[in-house]
């Protein structure tokens, strides 16, 4: 089963993290939380919800996991202020490893300069930052490019989550 690193901090997108995590970990994958300071609890901007971060980013390396989950909500914009945390987005698209991104997700690969020439799509406030990447902005539940796999909001999660599981085989 695969190892599944989430890049997150506080004000996610509760549910862009609760109900694919469930869905990983009820498939049998194991989830590694990353975040900018390992011990640290971060919380989800609408239900609070907790999560413990495992691992700080700038101790953690692309060649310890299978796949990054990137949720939504406020936490893109915050880690994408952090030099680790775009060094490891980078890192992980350029892998060719399965890059999970939704909603406002896309904001951590913007700054991480990785869109360019790629289809995806996101939440509708950052439609024409996506474009400006020089990525193809393409309004539908699910995109699938190569390894890179996106949504936009919340009302796509069940779309995302088995398109996600089925690129994890």
């Amino acid at each position: 089963m695969a190892t599944i690193a989430i890049i997150i901090t506080d004000m996610f997108e509760d549910s862009e993290y609760s109900k694919p995590a469930e869905a990983f970990k009820e498939a049998g994958h194991h989830l590694v939380h990353i975040g900018l300071k390992k011990g640290q609890t971060v919380k989800g901007a609408k239900q609070g919800t907790p999560v413990l971060v495992d691992q700080a980013v700038k101790d953690v390396s692309v060649d310890a996991f299978d796949a990054l989950l990137i949720p939504g909500g406020y936490s893109p914009d915050k880690l994408r202020a952090d030099d680790d945390a775009v060094r490891f987005a980078k890192e992980f698209v350029e892998s060719g490893k399965p890059v999970f991104a939704i909603c406002h997700a896309p904001q951590l690969l913007i700054t991480a300069q990785v869109l360019k020439g790629r289809k995806i799509t996101g939440w509708r406030s950052i439609i024409q930052d996506i474009k400006n990447a020089g990525a193809e902005f393409i309004d539908q539940e699910v995109v699938k490019d190569g390894n890179l796999i996106s949504s936009r909001s919340p009302h796509d999660l069940p779309a995302f989550i088995r398109a996600s599981l089925e690129k994890l085989g």
